[in-house]
């Protein structure tokens, strides 16, 4: 077709080149073997509104005093270059005019049509989205519309829909012309997907070893009709993997000689789809012999020991594979050796005879040398400080290459909470001349700072209002450059943490507290200083009055033995109990003033990876409270002894602070007195308090994980003649909304989901109720996630719990538990930490006899974090 239309223009030239050379109004005869030599003394552009018509000029190669030849080679590559941006449908070449030696010449354009807007028929417009990532990739508004392109959009949109079982689809383009922009045009898609195309049956033939039912299960992506939570669609490339998975299936097992010798997929005169495979299974095989060769570092017997495969072991080429090199516990040949450093390491299984149903291997063996590490660079962290992540790393340059470490190194920067586990990724770039690596972690920053912010007025209860700040990569020594504020300096992996609450007519409390990961830069020694402050008032309700003010410091330090997965931690805390009439909190005693000066020491042993959705690793810690005051004090008990006189002084001072009108009654100054005596046994806290937790994660099945959880705590007491503290012991039931750690209140409050505080009474000597001395509590969950993008985690869990309290070790019964079982959702939103809910229902509450199943049930909030 061009070839005609540069035969037409070059027609039109010569006629107008006779006409102009030979000055007369006769049309002269071209003569297509006589060629002019012309020089271009003008080029007008006509048909284009929206095109530069210098450009057009330029590309085209006609500029004005360029010289051509006539017939020559430059129109028809002018034509040819205008042609090649596809944004014309015809191009031609004219000559206007002709003096002398010089030419004029014209260029005619005829524009593609220019896409406006398109819409959709025959979609719901929930499916818009997905369609309009598929137009957009191949027509773009305000770009030209050719039919090609509209075949490709098409046959995209159609692949669509075929991939979700709608085999039958059909595709209409409707182009009208737009009559709002001129040269513009309008775009329908019509679809009509059909009805879906479902898999009425798969027939496998040939399997004598394993039911047809077992290997379709292992088809994990093409099901037939009525196959329980799975949708039944074909999609090619999906059954292609899923007829490799089946075979694999079969070398699992033995068969090594497994193959799929013929599948068919049609559909029969209904329109009924189906899918025909005929397996030959083969032999089964085992191993017999496995010999090693050049291995020299260690001996065959014990890489044999590490591979764990014995002679008669059924043959299994996938675990014979894990166990040299891909095994998730690094229980592999490959580990053994690159962390070493032989990172050129490598072991080719050989089979070197075959006899009946016996397979022989030889374990070919290459180790190298060993690879250094020349260079560790680091790449994405925009707003973390480049010391932050590097003193995390466990590669340094120099030392000897080591997959374990990379592995390591990766968990701890995966720890900090910075940077996004899902996109992290490691290179190891090697050069085998030198015997040298290089490390290159590619990292991806992530929110961490988190705000909280509530407001309300609650009529009778007066303003409710929380404000909470915390930034978990704070920056102090930059806090007088305000050019690091965004709000405030960050980088340098410190945690700030400022937050008020109040509730204005019972309730305040405000919390500080700063932290600093790696005291003087060079070790993981954590120093962390806070404060907190509560007031509880509800003396209005006759209840009186409650305050602690706390102040601590505490050290951590990353422990080198039994292994570096230590860490140990010790706290001091200096507070002040304050009671005035105060009998809300559960407490023994309702007025005095009480000191709780105390050391907290916590060991802990963590491998847990990805800490807001763990996957694997497990968590188990050890802390004992104590408070040192009983070691000087001495066994005095004489300090809070009255004797009759004191007694007698102490009451009659009450009586008149009282008034004439309301002396003590009898009853009144016993209780009096005895309060006076607690508070002067109880004025400096005596207390030892254990707590132990261990927490194991377990990746059952892609994303599908097991959490297990045991948590015990005891609080004792030195002399039996002090007794129990009345603080610091355990209240257990409800959410666990009021033990946070920005509020103190005295006691550990434990949740157990389906249960309230009320449903665990532990009573003392006099019958009434007080909190325990002891509690347990042990948790399964079954957790999936919906989406593990960083910006909004969330994720689903199946939940059974077991917890109970008890007032001594002679009413402990670690069987005795009140048991629930529900499901709950958690999202994190790195601006706001940890929300969700939980559905329990507590199978052993004492309810009343004809009490509704709902009755058994209790809702759940958490707000902020996981309660304890």
């Amino acid at each position: 077709m061009k070839i005609e239309i540069i035969k037409s223009i070059l027609f039109g030239m010569f006629l107008f080149m006779s006409m102009g050379l030979n000055a007369q109004d006769v049309m002269g005869e071209i003569d297509y073997d006589d060629q002019n030599e012309y020089e271009i003394g003008g080029v007008n552009v006509y048909g284009p509104k929206h095109r530069d018509p210098n450009a057009i000029i330029s590309i085209s190669g006609l500029t004005v005093g360029k010289k051509i030849t006539v017939p020559g080679p430059e129109i028809p590559k002018a034509i040819k270059s205008l042609l090649r941006l596809r944004l014309f449908s015809d191009v031609k070449v004219i000559q206007e005019r002709v003096e002398d030696d010089i030419i004029f010449l014209g260029i005619e354009l005829t524009e593609l049509p220019i896409l406006a807007r398109y819409s959709y028929n025959g979609v719901k417009k929930v499916k818009h989205e997905d369609l309009n990532e598929i137009v957009d990739g191949i027509l773009t508004k305000g770009g030209i519309v050719t039919e090609d392109l509209k075949e490709l959009t098409k046959l995209k949109i159609k692949e669509k829909f075929i991939s979700d079982g709608f085999l039958d689809t059909e595709v209409e383009i409707k182009e009208f012309a737009d009559t709002i922009r001129a040269n513009s045009v309008r775009l329908e898609f019509d679809i009509d997907k059909k009805d879906r195309v479902r898999i009425q049956d798969i027939v496998i033939h040939g399997n004598e070893a394993v039911s047809d039912r077992k290997l379709r299960k292992k088809m994990e992506n093409t099901k037939k009709r009525l196959t329980l939570l799975k949708k039944s669609k074909f999609k090619e490339d999906e059954y292609e993997d899923d007829k490799k998975a089946m075979i694999a299936y079969y070398n699992t097992i033995g068969f090594r000689d497994a193959k799929i010798v013929k599948d068919s997929v049609y559909r029969d005169s209904e329109g009924k789809f189906f899918i025909d495979i005929t397996v030959s299974e083969g032999n089964r095989y085992v191993f017999r012999d496995i010999v090693w060769k050049g291995n020299s570092l260690y001996s065959s017997e014990y890489l044999g020991s590490i591979l764990g495969i014995e002679k008669g072991d059924v043959y299994n080429e996938e675990l014979l594979n894990q166990r040299i090199q891909f095994a998730q516990d690094g229980r592999d040949v490959s580990s053994l050796y690159m962390d070493d450093g032989y990172l050129f390491f490598r072991v080719d299984p050989t089979e070197i005879s075959i006899e009946n149903d016996s397979i022989d291997l030889e374990m070919r063996i290459y180790e190298g040398p060993q690879a250094t590490i020349d260079r560790v660079n680091i790449a994405g962290n925009d707003r973390t400080h480049e010391h932050v992540v590097r003193r995390m790393l466990r590669t340094k340059p120099g030392a000897k290459f080591s997959r374990s470490d990379i592995i390591r190194s990766q968990r701890e920067i995966i720890n900090l909470g910075y940077f996004n586990p899902e996109n992290m990724d490691i290179g190891t770039p090697v050069d085998p001349q030198s015997g040298t690596v290089d490390i290159e972690y590619q990292l991806e920053e992530r929110p961490s700072d988190q705000l909280e912010l509530s407001a309300g007025y609650g009529g009778f209860q007066g303003l409710v209002g929380t404000l909470g700040v915390t930034f978990n990569n704070f920056s102090l020594r930059n806090i007088t450059d305000r050019s690091t504020w965004n709000p405030l300096p960050q980088g340098d992996g410190q945690r700030l943490s400022v937050r008020a609450q109040s509730n204005s007519n019972f309730y305040q409390s405000y919390n500080f507290s700063f932290t600093e990961p790696w005291l003087g830069g060079k070790k993981p020694t954590s120093l962390t200083v806070g404060s907190v402050y509560s007031n509880f008032d509800y003396s209005s309700l006759g209840s009186g009055k409650f305050s602690i003010t706390n102040v601590s410091i505490g050290l951590g330090t990353q422990l080198k033995r039994p292994d570096d997965y230590f860490v140990y931690s010790a706290t001091a805390n200096i507070e002040n109990l304050v009671l005035d009439d105060y009998f809300q909190g559960g407490f023994t005693v309702s007025n005095g003033s009480y000191k709780n000066f105390n050391l907290r020491q916590t060991l802990v042993r963590s491998s847990v990876v990805e800490p807001i959705f763990p996957r694997s690793g497990s968590k188990i810690s050890l802390t004992l409270q104590l408070t040192p005051y009983y070691f000087w004090r001495g066994k005095d008990n004489t300090i809070f002894q009255l004797t009759e006189a004191e007694k007698a002084r102490e009451i009659n001072e009450e009586n008149l602070r009282r008034g004439e009108g309301a002396p003590l009654s009898e009853a009144d100054e016993l209780s009096f007195i005895e309060d006076l005596e607690d508070a002067g046994k109880f004025e400096f806290l005596e207390y030892h308090k254990w707590k132990f937790e261990a927490q194991h994660f377990f990746n059952v099945w892609d994303k599908l994980v097991v959490m297990a959880q045991a948590k015990i705590g005891v609080l004792g007491y030195y002399r039996k003649e002090v007794g129990v503290s009345p603080f610091e012991r355990f209240e257990v039931g409800g959410d666990g909304l009021n033990n946070q750690q920005v509020q103190i209140t005295g006691k550990d409050i434990i949740s157990v989901r389906g249960y309230e505080t009320t449903d665990f009474v532990v009573n003392g000597e006099d019958g009434e109720p007080e909190d325990a001395t002891i509690f347990n509590k042990f948790t399964v969950e079954l957790r999936y996630p919906f989406t593990l993008n960083p910006n909004s985690t969330i994720y689903a869990h199946l939940f059974a719990q077991g917890a109970n309290s008890y007032g001594g070790f002679r009413d402990y019964n670690p069987f005795q538990l009140k048991r629930s079982a529900g499901a709950g959702l958690r999202v994190f939103l790195p601006m706001f930490g940890l929300l969700g809910f939980d559905y329990g229902f507590g199978f052993d509450k004492n309810l009343e006899p004809g009490s509704k199943w709902t009755d058994f049930g209790k809702f759940s909030i958490v707000l902020g974090f996981e309660p304890e």
